[in-house]
């Protein structure tokens, strides 16, 4: 057998004859292994399927001379769960066998303790002593808006000096409901659905307009009527969004503040009681206005005399004597001259 080989100037891989005369690694293996040798570090860190893939290594090629470099100790793997919970897979490739024990160390690092004092990062600047407290951020209000005034930093030496206390504003003009009144907005708000499908609500976007609702029962508005003017007079082709609704139909049909009671007006002063003028007994009565006789005397007064008659007698005598004698009073005949006529017989 003849040879010819000039050995490459550049872009060349060295390979160990114990990879490439290894008597238990396939093809694939081996040039899977020595692929990666040559990888620049930049290109290093993809998994060993994609490196495989770009060889045509795939399905159970890949598989068997992945099996048989594991086997042989020249690649790790390590499959450890991060902290949301995400499995990951560390793996090491190697030029050489390795055991657990190296590839572990190589997976760890060098310690503080084996580390030449030349690989470490050389300090900047002198020691000095820490300052601990005494320093005030200062906030940059370049391109944002804030209702407080810019923090200014403090210059060694300066006494700190106590916040200034924020203006009292007044009362918060638009305050948070009580919470029975915002509950009984919200059952009527989630009640809606069933009267209309088409303003179902979740408990969330309830919770959002309880508070606008909640207003109406603050000045005197049922929960009756407050589910019925949310449902009058409905959209003819249908409610789209039913939280943009009834946020809508909350604001623009708020009623307005009830009316104040009015104040009690102060009352006349009481009537002494005065002795009443008409007839009868004297007795005495509370006068309203100038009035001198009392209201029974005043309804007597206006009364009218009863028709005067000839009283009728209060004997037993018969009818026909009564009769008699009231007509001998007016002058007519009695019953004896009266002829009576009686009907003939057939």
């Amino acid at each position: 057998m003849l040879r010819h080989v000039i050995a490459p100037s550049g872009r060349y891989t060295k390979a160990s004859h114990d990879v490439v005369r290894h008597p238990r690694l396939n093809n694939d293996a081996k040039i899977l292994l020595l692929y990666i040798q040559g990888l620049p570090e930049h290109a290093a860190h993809k998994p060993l399927s994609e490196l495989a893939q770009k060889l045509g290594l795939k399905g159970r090629a890949y598989q068997k001379a992945k099996e048989q470099l594991v086997a042989h100790g020249y690649v790790h793997e390590w499959r450890t769960q991060g902290d949301r919970g995400r499995w990951v897979t560390e793996q090491l490739v190697a030029n050489l066998p390795l055991t657990v024990e190296q590839a572990c160390g190589l997976r760890r690092g060098p310690t503080p303790a084996d580390a030449s004092p030349s690989t470490r990062v050389p300090a900047v600047g002198g020691p000095g002593r820490r300052v601990v407290g005494g320093y005030e951020p200062v906030e940059d209000h370049g391109e944002k808006t804030t209702p407080h005034p810019p923090s200014e930093a403090r210059t060694p030496g300066e006494p700190c000096r106590a916040p200034e206390p924020a203006p009292d504003l007044g009362p918060d003009p638009d305050p948070q409901p009580p919470a029975p009144e915002l509950a009984e907005a919200e059952r009527v708000l989630l009640s809606l659905r069933h009267s209309r499908r088409e303003l179902h609500l979740g408990v969330r976007e309830a919770r959002t307009l309880a508070a606008d609702a909640a207003k109406w029962l603050l000045r005197g508005v049922t929960a009756a009527d407050l589910r019925r003017a949310l449902l009058a007079e409905l959209p003819h082709d249908g409610v789209r969004s039913a939280v943009g609704f009834l946020r809508y139909r909350l604001a623009e049909k708020l009623p307005g503040d009830p009316m104040p009671a009015p104040a009690p007006s102060s009352s006349a002063p009481v009537a002494g009681l005065v002795t009443c003028q008409g007839r009868g007994e004297d007795h005495a009565f509370r006068p309203v206005a100038d009035e001198t006789e009392c209201a029974s005397c005043r309804r007597a007064a206006a009364q009218p005399e009863p028709h005067s008659s000839q009283p009728l007698p209060t004997d037993h005598t018969p009818w026909r004597s009564r009769f008699a004698a009231l007509n001998g009073a007016s002058g007519l005949p009695g019953l004896g001259s009266v002829a009576v006529a009686r009907p003939a017989r057939c």
